[in-house]
């Protein structure tokens, strides 16, 4: 499996992602690859530890005449992103990733990829192994959970490092430098409500909304990409308003830090609204399909004919829950009137799921400035508690606050201007990076983030460029060359 892989350059690099990959590694399940680690680490005869969270440390000793070098923390997170097509069989807990290639790409079967991050693991691995990359003392750190949580970094205690910077190998264009990224907070929105007998004489529709292309809800949120949720929601309220459309059920989205691709619904309306309906229901998929022909090309709405549901949800709840759902910001809040084309602010409406007398939403709210991420989460709230939701901010994590005077900034800007004869994209970013969480037990650790070109992460049509992945090895083996002297 995955042989085709192996053979790509660096095989170094290449041939530690295939390892990597063969070992399961969804967020809150990394109990393989954290014991996958420290087997390597303890192979390498490398100090090797796992602190009380489970982020995976490996030191190694500066290579000869490195010894003066400060010393460097080279950081990314073990775990992925579970996404897949629903037409895709496939268990993250007990099954590798299966890879292939496709005109100079490195893409998954139906599922996400996990180059983010494992590509950076299996850099960060290949330095381990290495016996002729000059480089400072290091330290390996493999946090856990970052995709759902960010609770290996958070969990990591002050202390356990002793490196003056830290490269953290976590961006995905290989011609940007980061310095800095947003901060983000969950809002979750939940309520029971009593469920009643569906009425006499309806039509029952499963309704769907797939073929959305999805993506990573920091770094892809201002391609104004359509979210199932919100799609969905419009149908069914134009539905309600127009014909009386009953809710049984909905499920739509997944991951809070994944654009939704698909939704579905199981809905009724009265038999006598049954040509008046479909009508005007091709006639909204139409219109919906015509606004977003051009960033999702392969999008469909479809309605067919089901079995009749027993219950359907109040009529009072359903119309507070789907006009909160229409009110609930999705997409760019603000830019940024600091940095140019820098989102600042965003949210993204990821999962609902309604049925058996319970509502449950998810949204993940971005912001690189703390009182903005909270005024829009504020927002949510009021729309949410207004039709009766309990609602609740958890998993909250800072943003990385930008340092242009950075001195590791000065070397890798210097490096790639000498490497690649052009200058690099210095910018923040809109993701989540650890930076800022790390920051807060590391305050004096200069801190830097860069890596090779991943599009469609968080989606199955994840992909991590093959040429990039070259270019990026050889842009960190000769930073680890030039790391400053200690002071």
């Amino acid at each position: 499996m995955n042989s085709e892989i192996r053979d790509l350059q660096p095989k170094e690099v290449w041939n530690k992602f295939a390892d990597l990959n063969a070992v399961p590694r969804p967020s809150k399940k990394e109990e393989q690859v954290i014991a996958f680690m420290l087997e390597f680490g303890k192979k390498l005869n490398l100090e090797t530890f796992k602190d009380e969270v489970g982020n995976v440390i490996i030191k190694k000793p500066a290579t000869a005449g490195m010894e003066s070098r400060k010393a460097v923390v080279l950081q990314s997170h073990l775990d992925m992103v579970h996404q897949k097509n629903n037409d895709t069989t496939f268990d993250f807990s007990s099954q590798g990733i299966e890879m292939f290639v496709e005109n100079g790409w490195v893409k998954a079967k139906g599922t996400t990829l996990g180059a983010d991050n494992g590509l950076g693991v299996a850099a960060i691995m290949a330095v381990l192994e290495s016996n002729n990359i000059a480089h400072p003392a290091i330290e390996a750190l493999f946090t856990i959970d970052e995709e759902t949580g960010m609770t290996g970094a958070q969990g990591l205690k002050g202390g356990v490092l002793n490196g003056e910077i830290l490269l953290n190998l976590d961006t995905e264009e290989d011609d940007e430098i980061d310095i800095g990224c947003a901060g983000g907070v969950d809002v979750t929105a939940t309520r029971k409500y009593q469920e009643e007998e569906t009425p006499e004489r309806v039509t029952a529709y499963k309704i769907s909304v797939k073929g959305l292309q999805g993506g990573h809800s920091g770094m892809d949120i201002h391609r104004g990409l359509g979210n199932a949720n919100k799609i969905m929601n419009r149908l069914l309220f134009d539905g309600f308003e127009n014909f009386g459309l009953r809710i049984a059920a909905i499920d739509g989205g997944g991951l809070r830090n994944a654009i939704p691709r698909e939704s579905e619904a199981t809905i009724v309306v009265e038999e006598m609204h049954h040509d008046a309906f479909a009508l005007e229901f091709n006639q909204l998929a139409a219109v919906i399909k015509k606004e977003y022909k051009t960033t999702e090309p392969s999008l469909s709405i479809t309605a067919e004919v089901t079995e009749t549901p027993s219950s359907v949800m109040g009529i009072g709840v359903q119309e507070g829950i789907t006009r909160a759902l229409y009110t609930a910001h999705n997409g760019v809040y603000a830019m940024s009137p600091d940095m140019e084309d820098l989102v600042q602010t965003s949210n993204n409406v990821a999962r609902v799921k309604i049925g058996e007398g319970k509502i449950k939403i998810l949204c993940l709210t971005r912001s690189s400035v703390e009182s903005s991420k909270i005024d829009l989460a504020n927002a949510l709230r009021a729309a949410f508690e207004l039709c009766g939701c309990e609602v609740k901010f958890s998993g909250e994590y800072p943003g990385w606050k930008p340092n242009p005077e950075s001195p590791i900034l000065k070397v890798l800007t210097d490096k790639y201007q000498t490497l690649f004869n052009e200058t690099p994209d210095v910018v923040a970013c809109h993701a989540g990076l650890e930076c800022g969480i790390l920051g807060q037990n590391y305050p004096e650790m200069d801190m830097i983030s860069f890596g090779p070109t991943i599009k469609g992460a968080h989606s199955p049509d994840e992909r991590a460029h093959i040429a990039s992945v070259e270019k990026f090895w050889k842009f960190l083996k000769e930073i680890l060359k030039d790391i400053p002297v200690k002071g």
